[in-house]
């Protein structure tokens, strides 16, 4: 997916040190951004955001729908670029065609994983289909490490299985949670799970003590050990917990998505669909784009790419860094 807002803020994203002192839980709060057009499918984003910037490696967390695509037009997003990260597209409802420049046509189901990998540089294009009444999912996106983000682009689907565990039902899409392994590799330790927890379950999972994790709440009244979370809120939890504790306080069934990963250690730049390191990366990234070299071309779209941003005339200024 792509960030569609016109003027881009310029966020410079790194993760503290937190492997140390007591684990702690915050509450980060989404903030709507309209996906563009006359009838805009407004998205949920939590990651990033001036609190908090990044969880692991995950550096970026749309949350949307459920969308009645009849009222909203539902997704059309022209191809665009992205470079330095991978795209993590995740579904509860409704499908996605999606087309890249490697040639990929693949298209987004619920309960499946499609994970784009940007690297030097790809372009894509992501339409809900006309067999889509109600559009519902979230868009994650992963920094990759400086070492790896001129890595070759790639595109990968995973249809992982269901894991009942005390009154859930766990779906690892990446990394390794319930006695669960994805198989799709990643450039950094993650942890990316759906999790369904039956009405008044209390369920305990066992993770790595060396990641800081963010539960992401569709919906449901959930709390991440003592914390109550609401839906579409996200709960972070720092380093340093071997087990965290789901409880469902409602009378149905909640669902959430679970995101981990060891602090990420790098400062990066995120600009529009770009994740470089100076001012210098995203100038050369949309030059790039705009003069129609480096990220390919998205066959059987129908229609203009997305046009980048304006740059602002002063080289980019990130926001303070975040925790």
């Amino acid at each position: 997916m792509s960030n569609v807002e016109k003027e881009p803020a310029a966020v410079r994203c790194g993760a503290a040190d937190e492997t140390g002192g007591t684990p702690r839980t915050e509450v980060l709060t989404p903030r709507a951004v309209p996906l563009g057009g006359p009838r805009a499918m407004t998205v949920r984003r939590t990651l990033p955001q001036r609190s908090r910037s990044l969880i692991g490696a995950w550096c970026f967390a749309d949350h949307y729908g459920p969308d009645d695509v009849t009222e909203t037009g539902g997704m059309v997003v022209p191809p665009h670029p992205h470079t330095g990260l991978q795209t993590v597209s995740w579904l509860f409802s409704g499908e996605i065609e999606h087309r890249d420049s490697l040639g990929s046509h693949a298209f987004v189901r619920p309960g499946e994983l499609n994970l784009m990998t940007g690297g030097h540089g790809i372009s894509h294009s992501e339409v809900s289909t006309a067999a889509t009444t109600l559009l519902h999912g979230v868009q994650l996106w992963v920094a990759l490490p400086d070492e790896h983000r001129h890595t070759g682009s790639a595109f990968q689907h995973h249809v992982p299985a269901a894991v009942r565990v005390d009154g859930a039902e766990i779906r690892v899409f990446l990394g390794s949670l319930a006695g669960e392994t994805s198989p799709v590799p990643t450039f950094t330790p993650l942890l990316g799970a759906e999790i369904l927890l039956a009405p008044g379950a209390v369920v305990s999972l066992a993770v790595d003590p060396a990641f800081e994790h963010g539960l992401l709440v569709d919906h449901g009244d959930v709390r991440l050990g003592d914390t109550r979370l609401s839906p579409a809120e996200l709960g972070y939890h720092s380093p340093g917990t071997r087990t965290l504790t789901l409880t469902n306080d409602s009378p149905d069934t909640a669902r959430t998505v679970l995101l981990g990963g060891p602090p990420f250690g790098e400062d990066l730049l995120m600009w529009w669909n770009f994740v470089g390191r100076t001012n210098e990366d995203i100038v050369r990234a949309r030059e790039d784009w705009t003069n129609g070299t480096r990220f390919g071309e998205v066959t059987g779209y129908d229609g203009a790419r997305l046009p980048a941003p304006e740059l602002p005339n002063v080289p980019l200024k990130p926001r303070g860094r975040p925790h």
